[in-house]
């Protein structure tokens, strides 16, 4: 199905292991010895990197077979796959509507059996939003679990890599290739190494405590709702039971999230600038002059305008009014998810609040994309685990289920998803 991959070239797994015989699909913005990695964008198209990610020497090591370099929104910076610069992507779950984004090739290639898995990057939602839309499995480990050496930043302090696959079990097993210390990167934990997480998922709810945040789930289009409490039916029918809770900071989440991710992707994407990364242009001038062509060549709308929005929060007489309050409203919404899951096990809710958009609907208007991540953000800024799993369907279109954990919850969250398939 074309529009999946950005380059499909197979990379052999250099031993046997526990993915021997699996095919990935590897998002384009892990890095990939001698094969192009792009980021879906123009300013990367010749960029060919000299090492491998973490997580690829991982995968080769597992045994795995990697058959291509998925598409995705340029730099990470969308919902839907509609901003890459090689063109959208498909949804092979509900024809012409989006995949989700920004990890919507690797969410594709898992749906329409391209691939057996999948590894995407999720700094605001960008597995679990493109896992809903395609009805697949999508993992959003807690922040330090999986290395991001090699992966080309966005949001140093939201993203993690996670797994797309159509199973629990699968997308566990990639996760206990994938987890654990790495010595370069700095913000990994001991926590993962030598970790079982497939073991997990045994459906075994019994006796588990779900909270539900009424704020995550009023907003929902009704389609969404009724699936979810469906689902929710389920886990009780299996020993589960449920409880609403309150997270008063969410109504600030969004904003906040926005102007940390384009602050942080202000500086991430100042090294674009023509001399080592971009396209060469014929504009002479001095360097200023220069510069700006290259970036006004190379970066597409979504990305210009977040690089704009970045760079005025942090400029001179205004980092204090945004910049510092959004840090503020982050530690008010950690404090409020560890206050909920003191009382619960795992907390629920719909994953995407809408069906799949129809393709092309939401790019006039990114505020409406923007809105569509209210359930997704607040877990990147709480740096806590999250799983989407598939709930069902409304009008057709496929509908997931967000389960949220404490600090290295894995386990927790894979054992009550697994009890929905």
């Amino acid at each position: 199905m074309s529009g999946i991959f950005i380059t499909e070239e197979h990379i052999e797994g250099d031993s046997e292991g526990p993915l021997s015989g699996a095919t990935v699909a590897v998002k384009d913005n892990i890095s990939t010895e001698g094969v192009r990695t792009t980021c879906g964008s123009a300013m990367l198209t010749e960029y060919v990197p000299p090492y491998d990610a973490t997580v690829i020497e991982r995968l080769k090591a597992a045994g795995a077979e990697i058959v291509g370099k998925a598409n995705m929104d340029e730099f990470g910076m969308g919902s839907t796959t509609e901003t890459s610069a090689f063109g959208p992507a498909p949804n092979p779950a509900a024809e012409g509507r989006v995949p989700g984004g920004s990890s919507g090739g690797s969410a594709a290639a898992v749906a329409a059996g391209e691939a057996d898995v999948a590894l995407g990057t999720d700094t605001g939602g960008s597995v679990r939003n493109p896992a809903a839309f395609c009805g697949v499995v999508g993992i959003k480990p807690t922040y330090g679990l999986v290395s991001r050496y090699g992966l080309i930043a966005y949001a140093n302090s939201l993203e993690q890599i996670g797994p797309l696959a159509p199973t629990v079990e699968d997308a566990a097993r990639l996760l206990d290739v994938i987890s654990g210390p790495d010595e370069r990167d700095a913000t990994t934990r001991a926590e993962g190494k030598n970790s079982d997480y497939a073991s997990s998922a045994d459906g075994d709810v019994e006796g588990l405590s779900i909270g539900v945040p009424t704020e995550l789930v009023e907003g929902a289009d009704e389609g969404v709702r009724e699936t979810f409490w469906d689902a929710i039916a389920t886990l009780e029918s299996r020993g589960a039971s449920y409880h609403e809770v309150s997270l008063p900071s969410i109504e600030h989440a969004v904003a906040a999230y926005y102007v940390i991710a384009m602050s942080e992707a202000s500086s991430n994407l100042a090294r674009f600038d023509g001399v080592r990364y971009g396209p060469a242009t014929d504009r002479e001038g001095d360097w200023n002059e220069v510069f700006s062509a290259v970036r006004e060549r190379g970066f597409g709308e979504e990305v210009k305008r977040r690089i704009l929005l970045g760079t005025y929060a942090l400029s001179a007489g205004y980092h204090e009014k945004y910049y510092k309050k959004a840090q503020d409203a982050r530690a008010w919404v950690k404090q409020d998810f560890d206050d909920a899951l003191a009382e619960a096990d795992v907390l629920a809710s719909p994953t995407m609040p809408v069906p799949p958009f129809e393709a092309g609907e939401s790019l006039e208007d990114p505020l409406q994309m923007y809105l569509s991540d209210a359930n997704t953000v607040p877990v990147n800024l709480a740096n806590l685990p999250a799983i989407s799993v598939p709930a069902g369907e409304t009008d057709g279109l496929p509908v997931g289920l967000q389960l949220i954990g404490p600090e290295f919850g894995e386990r927790r969250i894979i054992r009550a998803a697994s009890a929905l398939e």
